[in-house]
């Protein structure tokens, strides 16, 4: 296992399923539980269809307002 922090302050637009969960602390299947529950909607990438989740909805979760400038 890969153990890198992830810094809420320089975030990517879009996140792995294993990003979302380290910031989130919780397990990767719940990620993708809660996208099938529409919870945090993933996006599809390539032709694996890989998930991708936009920060925006990562930080709603978490409570963060992030101000529009």
């Amino acid at each position: 296992m890969i153990n890198q922090s992830v810094s809420i302050n320089n975030l990517p637009d879009l996140l792995t399923v294993r990003e979302v969960a380290q910031i989130l602390r919780v397990s990767p299947l719940t990620i993708k539980r809660w996208g099938k529950r529409g919870k945090l909607p993933a996006i599809r990438i390539n032709s694996r269809g890989d998930r991708r989740y936009k920060k925006e909805a990562v930080l709603w979760l978490l409570g963060i307002q992030n101000k529009e400038e």
